[in-house]
């Protein structure tokens, strides 16, 4: 005995048949497709500039420590003390005052070093 439902299940499974032409895509979905490659690129574009925040802000951090790290390196440099002899034998190799003193400050004074140093 049929019911109701089972005439409708096989009603659909006839017209299901090789005889039905292949369904079109429909004029909307296409739409729906475009809309959703849209939002994929919006949202990748938001999860790229959160990313760019992100990085600008810690290089911006490590431009500040490493400029406070030069600074206090400049102020170990300046609490060495050079001696004008040294400086004298530096010059005389042609080597600039300020590049004298600076290399000076840097091996601590030791001459042997700073000459080595410049000149290598």
């Amino acid at each position: 005995m049929a019911t109701e439902g089972d005439v409708e299940l096989e009603l659909e499974t006839e017209t299901s048949g090789p005889e039905r032409p292949p369904e079109k895509p429909r004029k909307h979905d296409s739409g729906a497709v475009d809309l959703e490659r849209v939002t994929d690129y919006v949202e990748e574009k938001e999860i790229q500039s959160s990313s760019l925040e992100t990085a600008m802000s810690v290089i911006g951090d490590r431009r500040s420590w490493e400029q406070k790290a030069k600074q206090e390196w400049e102020k170990e440099l300046a609490k060495v003390t050079t001696k004008k002899e040294d400086l004298l034998w530096m010059t005389q190799m042609g080597i600039s005052r300020a590049a004298a003193e600076q290399s000076l400050r840097e091996h601590m004074g030791n001459v042997v070093e700073a000459l080595t140093a410049l000149t290598n």
